[in-house]
């Protein structure tokens, strides 16, 4: 059997202030002509399938359109909902889709599998759904954090595995699983940017053993493929979608099950629309310098190192980069200060152009006025001199 792992769609994400609606329409439908390329059995959605709650309504249509797309290749399409989504407005058409699409977002069903079966018999896919802890602990005594839920899910589907495994009659049979979860799990690699309510440390953090038991776990939530284990892999986002992921390759993970479980699986590219790359230098050197030429049709956020914070930088980086999106004044060197505070600098200026200096050695990391500033100052305080003279 092959399974196309995929999560984190984010359907409706803006980067920067700028739409990532068609863009993303494009890389989808690369994904849908992948399935049908590699003969996919199974196609999985690990979470995160919008970006809000609350998606408008041309994200429904895109997501109705991608999942018709998948299932027409004649692959099954399980979706499971993430931290992101809205579980109800996720799930309200689950039993209106067709046949061959299967919406999983409720946790009481989190034991009971979609089962697709090959030339070796049944799978069992397990959709776990992004955990609430606290809506759950009614529920499921004891859940008070992501690890407990997970947990807990997971003890669901191997209760479930145990069963069919003492009802499938031959001692030693193999009863193949996949189970899909949207989670922090424990040895993913620091990242710089990590989605919101699910934390990188404490409580939150589910350790792999959680995930024992099954022959493949699909994982959504990190933006980057990570493989924490040979069957336990990250597939990341379609797009990027922070300055952070730029150097983290975009696709899918193309998993094989034979007849005793996982045989491994490798890694399908899906095409970039634009490059996302950090840029770092002087000012000057970036609005003209060739070493940055290559970088003129990407998304970039540029962090320039003057020791000064340059005037309107974003408007005239965008007349080389047309499609600089964030600027970071990051200066190389930071003057050290004289160990005063702010206040004691004011209280021991002894006129007004001492003031200003103080102000100015405040605001810019320690550099004060340069000349050409200092006799613009001196020709302003005489100007007022002279006018508060004649008044």
């Amino acid at each position: 059997m092959r399974i196309l792992h995929t999560s984190d769609w984010h359907i409706g994400r803006t980067f920067h202030g700028h739409s990532t609606f068609e863009p993303l329409r494009g890389v989808l439908e690369q994904l849908a002509a992948q399935v049908r390329e590699h003969d996919v059995d199974v196609v999985i959605v690990a979470g995160d399938v919008f970006d809000s709650g609350t998606p408008a309504a041309a994200c429904y249509t895109l997501l109705s359109d991608t999942l018709r797309s998948l299932a027409d290749t004649g692959a099954e399409v399980i979706v499971t909902s993430g931290n992101h989504d809205s579980a109800a407005r996720l799930g309200f058409q689950a039993r209106l889709l067709r046949d061959g699409i299967h919406v999983l977002t409720d946790p009481a069903a989190v034991g009971t599998p979609i089962t697709v079966y090959d030339a070796h018999g049944p799978v069992h896919f397990y959709g776990i759904p992004f955990l609430e802890p606290a809506l759950l602990r009614h529920v499921w005594p004891g859940a008070r954090s992501q690890a407990g839920v997970l947990a807990h899910a997971m003890d669901l589907v191997r209760a479930d595995l145990s069963g069919r495994a003492d009802s499938a009659g031959a001692p030693g049979a193999a009863v193949r699983s996949v189970a899909i979860a949207h989670c922090f799990a424990a040895g993913v690699e620091p990242t710089p940017h990590l989605e919101r309510d699910i934390q990188q440390g404490g409580l939150d953090v589910v350790p792999l053993a959680t995930f024992d038991g099954v022959d493949y776990m699909a994982l959504g939530h990190i933006h980057g493929r990570q493989q924490l284990a040979p069957h336990i892999r990250y597939a990341g986002a379609p797009l990027h979608y922070a300055f952070g992921e730029g150097d983290k390759p975009r696709g899918s993970w193309l998993v094989e099950l034979d007849a005793t479980g996982f045989a491994g699986a490798h890694w399908l590219d899906l095409p970039v629309p634009r490059r996302v790359v950090t840029l770092r230098g002087a000012f000057e050197d970036l609005l003209a310098g060739p070493a940055f030429a290559e970088a003129e049709d990407a998304w970039v956020c540029v962090e320039y190192t003057d020791t000064l914070p340059q005037p309107d930088p974003l408007r005239r980086l965008q007349q080389r980069f047309a499609y600089c999106a964030k600027v970071v004044h990051a200066p190389a060197h930071v003057r050290e200060g004289d160990g005063r505070t702010y206040v004691e600098r004011v209280r021991a200026a002894r006129s007004d152009a001492e003031l200003v200096e103080a102000f100015l050695g405040h605001v810019r990391g320690g550099e004060g006025a340069n000349d050409v500033e200092r006799d613009l100052l001196r020709a302003v305080l005489d100007d007022r001199i002279r006018a508060e003279a004649l008044a």
